[in-house]
Formats: C-alpha cells, sequence, structure tokens
C-alpha cells in the first residue's frame, strides 16, 4: 500500500496515509462522510493488522524524507509531522507487542467497531440501504479475522481479561436478544424493495455473531479464566504513550491523583453541606438522586440535552468562542443498548452533512437525576467534544486531513472536554449546589480514575494518608469498591467502569492529565501576554491547531 512520493511535505504525507489507511479500514471512511466505504468492513486478522502496519512504517520512511525539503519547518508542517510521527510511532509499538492479538473490551475492540459503524453509516436511499445488506454480509469475514487474532494470541500465551471477556460475551448474547438480533432491527428499517436481501445480509450478519459469541463463550473464555486481569508496568506503559502521546512518570501521575482526591473531596464537603448539612459528598447525591431535580423518560432526557447544548452555544458563541455556523449544529442522541455504560460522541462527517452526535446510554434507566447529566454534556457536547472535535473538521483546509479527523491523541481531546467542564464552572454556568456537586463528581471519577488505574495495573502501595486501605497494595477488587464509594453512580456504571480500565489500560487517566497539560498551557500563554491574553482567541486558536500528544500540547499552547 504506497502513500505517496517523496518529494511532498509533512501534511500530504500524513493526507495520503489517510486515503491508504481508509482502504484497509472503511469504518473510518464512513466516519469521514465516504459513501464509498458504506458496503464494506476491515480485515481483523493478523494479515490485515499487518498491512496497517507496514503502511505506517512506509508513512514514517516517507516522513524523514517530507521533514528535509525546504517549508517543512513552518509551523503548519511541523505540527502536523510531530503529531504523524508520534501516532505511528505509539501505534507500531502496541502493534509490534501483539497487542491486536489479545483486544478485548466492553467498548473497544474489533467487535463493537463492527457494531458501531452501522450507527453511522447513510441509511437515507434505497442506494444507502444496499451498501447497508453489503455491510452486514460482510460481518462474517470481519468477525472471522477478529476471531483469528484472538486464536493466535492463544497460542502465543497472549491473553485478554477474563472480565472483559464475560462481559463482552454477555454484551453480544444481549445485542443477539431473543426473538431478534440487533442486526435484524437495524435492517428492519429499510426500504420494502430490499427487504429480502437486508433480512438474509441480518441473518448472516446474526449468526457470524453468534458464532463468535459461542467460540468466545466456550473456548476463549476457559482458556484466559486464571489470566490476570491487570497488564503490569511494561504493558501499561506502552498503551500510557498509545493514548497520552507523552512517556508519562506514571509514579508521579499517580501521586497528582491522590493530591487532587484530596482537593476535590474537601470542595464536594463543602458543596454537599449546602444541600444536606452535615452529610458527606455521597450522602448528598443520593438524597438528589431522590429529591433532587430530574428527568423523566427517555425522550424526554434527549430533548432536554438537546437544549443544554443549544443554550451553552448560544451562550457562550461571540463571547468567549468564535463558531462558524456549521460547528453550532450538534445532536443529542440515545445510544443503541448494550454497550458500556459511559456517555460518549462522535464527529461530524467531513462535509458536515453528518452532524456531532452525542450519545447518552440509559441502561434501562426512565428517571434521570439532572445533577448527573448537567456538566457530562458540557464534557461530551459544549464546550467539549463537539467543538473542539468539530472545530478541527471545520478547519481541515489549513492543517492536514489527518490532524483534522483520525490523528487525535486520546488525552488531548479528554482532557480538553475535562477542561471545557471546568471552564463552565468558571464562568458561572454551575451556580447551584445541585449542579456543582455534580461537576465536583464527575471531576472526582476522574481523579479517582488516575488513582485506580495506575494503582492495580501497577499494582501500587495505597498511601499511609488515604482513608481506603492505607498501606495496602491495589487490586480490581479494591478498586471496584474505593470507585464505588468515591462515586455518585449506580453500581453497573461502576463495573463497566472497572472493566473498561481493566481493558483499556491508561486510557483513563487523560482525562485528569490531559485537562492538566491544557491548564498549564493556558497559565504559560497567559504569564507570556500579561494583561493582553485574549482568552477568547486562544481557545479558537488552541482548538484550530489540530491534536497533538501531551508533552507537545503544553508546548503549543504555550506559545498561541
Amino acid at each position: 500500500m504506497s502513500v505517496t512520493s517523496s518529494s511532498e511535505l509533512p501534511r500530504q504525507v500524513a493526507d495520503a496515509y489517510v486515503d491508504a489507511l481508509i482502504e484497509l479500514d472503511p469504518t473510518i471512511g464512513t466516519y469521514l462522510g465516504l459513501k464509498e466505504s458504506s458496503g464494506l468492513l476491515p480485515d481483523y486478522s493478523p494479515a490485515g493488522q499487518e498491512a496497517v502496519a507496514a503502511l505506517a512504517r512506509e508513512t514514517l520512511a516517507r516522513l524523514d524524507d517530507a521533514e528535509k525539503l525546504p517549508g517543512a519547518g513552518s509551523d503548519t508542517e511541523r505540527r502536523c509531522g510531530r503529531l504523524l510521527r508520534e501516532r505511528l510511532t505509539a501505534e507500531l509499538a502496541v502493534h509490534e507487542a501483539d497487542e491486536g492479538l489479545r483486544t478485548v473490551s466492553n467498548m473497544r475492540s474489533p467487535v463493537h467497531n463492527v457494531r458501531e459503524v452501522f450507527t453511522v453509516t447513510p441509511t437515507q436511499t434505497d442506494e444507502d440501504w444496499s451498501a447497508v445488506a453489503q455491510r452486514l454480509r460482510a460481518v462474517r469475514p470481519a468477525l472471522e479475522g477478529y476471531r483469528a487474532s484472538l486464536a493466535l494470541g492463544l497460542e502465543r500465551k497472549l491473553l485478554g481479561g477474563p472480565r472483559a471477556t464475560r462481559t463482552n460475551v454477555e454484551q453480544m448474547t444481549e445485542w443477539l436478544g431473543t426473538d431478534r438480533s440487533w442486526f435484524d432491527e437495524f435492517a428492519a428499517d429499510g426500504p420494502l424493495t430490499l427487504r429480502t436481501e437486508l433480512d438474509e445480509a441480518a441473518r448472516i450478519a446474526t449468526e457470524s455473531l453468534a458464532e463468535l459469541r459461542d467460540w468466545m463463550r466456550d473456548v476463549y473464555a476457559p482458556a484466559v479464566a486464571h489470566a490476570p486481569d491487570t497488564v503490569g508496568r511494561e504493558r501499561y506503559a506502552r498503551w500510557s504513550r498509545y493514548f497520552n502521546g507523552t512517556d508519562l512518570d506514571l509514579d508521579e501521575a499517580y501521586a497528582y491523583g491522590w493530591s487532587e482526591y484530596h482537593r476535590l473531596l474537601a470542595e464536594m464537603r463543602t458543596e454537599a453541606g449546602k444541600i444536606l448539612p452535615g452529610a458527606e459528598p455521597w450522602e448528598a447525591l443520593a438524597h438528589l438522586d431522590v429529591h433532587g431535580e430530574h428527568i423523566e423518560g427517555v425522550e424526554e432526557v434527549r430533548v432536554w440535552l438537546q437544549k443544554i447544548m443549544d443554550e451553552a452555544i448560544e451562550a457562550l458563541d461571540g463571547t468567549h468562542f468564535e463558531l462558524a455556523e456549521r460547528v453550532r449544529k450538534v445532536e443529542s442522541r440515545i445510544a443503541p443498548p448494550g454497550g458500556a455504560a459511559a456517555p460518549y460522541y462522535t464527529g461530524p462527517s467531513e462535509d458536515f452533512t453528518r452532524p456531532g452526535c452525542t450519545w447518552l446510554p440509559t441502561m434501562g434507566a426512565t428517571r434521570f437525576p439532572v445533577y448527573d447529566l448537567v456538566s457530562t454534556w458540557y464534557h461530551e457536547g459544549v464546550p467539549g467534544h463537539h467543538l473542539q472535535i468539530a472545530q478541527w473538521v471545520h478547519v481541515a483546509d489549513r492543517l492536514s486531513r489527518y490532524q483534522a479527523t483520525i490523528g487525535g491523541v486520546s488525552a488531548n481531546a479528554e482532557g480538553w472536554a475535562l477542561y471545557a467542564e471546568r471552564l463552565m464552572d468558571e464562568l458561572g454556568f454551575l451556580p447551584d449546589p445541585e449542579r456543582r456537586l455534580g461537576y465536583l463528581d464527575a471531576q472526582m471519577m476522574r481523579a479517582c480514575r488516575v488513582i485506580v488505574d495506575i494503582g492495580m495495573h501497577l499494582e501500587l502501595e495505597i498511601p499511609a494518608d488515604s482513608p481506603f486501605h492505607p498501606g495496602e497494595r491495589w487490586t480490581p477488587e479494591l478498586a471496584q469498591e474505593f470507585f464505588g464509594n468515591h462515586s455518585g453512580r449506580p453500581a453497573d456504571f461502576v463495573e463497566s467502569e472497572l472493566i473498561r480500565y481493566l481493558s483499556m489500560p491508561a486510557q483513563a487517566i487523560g482525562y485528569k492529565l490531559g485537562e492538566r497539560a491544557w491548564l498549564l498551557g493556558r497559565e504559560n500563554a497567559r504569564k507570556a501576554h500579561g494583561e493582553a491574553f485574549d482568552a477568547k482567541a486562544w481557545h479558537m486558536a488552541a482548538l484550530s491547531q489540530g491534536s497533538l500528544g501531551l508533552d507537545d500540547l503544553v508546548d503549543e499552547l504555550s506559545r498561541l
């Protein structure tokens, strides 16, 4: 898979990489809004994974040549080359450690990718639905390739985590349903003219999912039953680089998580006392679950969340941000059942014909406390993920296609979104104790993530000044107990989160550590400019430079 000639600058190399990667992973094309990708799925087999790695190696070699050319030192070329090199290097490190042979998760794996891409596949015309039928038939080879990778992992004693495996089997069972599968339900919305074709294609997809579920339940799960759920320091450091775009000092990060824990606990106690005098924070949150402001009904909460985002756009545009008209559009949606408990965001297509969307997993609930939603939708929607990711797409002509779309660093995006929550607090959008305690609870969750994610994977000692099991070593069981004790969220959410941390090591620490990077970059820029510092101009410049790893991010933000 050739990308370009060596006479091109870094941005051209990066964009050619995107074109070539879409051929290997058509789901990327769908998320970018390319209809020609709609009927295809990736090859998740070992050979398919190696093809992606080979493309990365070739691209890095071409980048070496590109960075020697006149013009490669401009800010736009330098940032793009910096990001591309860091990302591909981190991705290759993960691949060369054979991590793709044991990818099992409750929210991030090939089987999740296969299902979720259908939620953004075009379905407006008969031609669209014909492509859907083709993609449904492609589920079989995609899942067979995934199974082949896991089977090779078993041969090589590279095992996925038992908890994540059990959970994924349960998820697939839910997707299969009793009378009709998720694929059957999805295909049922297609036109009558394609009914037979769609039903047959959905049947093939359903059978393929059932075959994978049965194999994972009967063969894979017993084989990994006694494998560790945690990954150890070496694997954790590799994944930390992948998700954070830098080689973190993990012990310093762990200590930072504890310092944030103590700071936030003091603030939470102050707000809790305003709601229920003398109560601890989680007593006050439990009180709000019953007596606080809430929304009744699934459709009602979707509409309410849309209103939250629309109001934020009206209040922030022109005062704290300058938003293009197409960036102002974002839609609130309800997530398909059977996934993880955490809300999430999907970005707009490149031409904005499909807007950015926030997704709320209801987990069967029909009553939704407001305290748990307001700052979360500032995080997922506006001014969080949507403003950053949609702005990248909007200024793609000034960046590169790679920077504007697939070149994201998780900790950069999650750090911005958590910074966005804090910004809304700074700007006075959380004026009452109920909503502010909910915000602090969300911040505490991110601090606890740093503590338990690093702590349990590295089996670190719990500090002597901790109110929870001081001096003991972290285990997943202690992590779940600690997280549950310091969260206003229900038990099923806490369990889902723990499995997420176990199966996506170091991803969850990027929220708090990414926020720290954004705050440091802002503070450095403010010091450099003094009284001339313009927060609105800084925000827009920061949101228009594309993604970067955390060290590079602080450096670039400080220059703005």
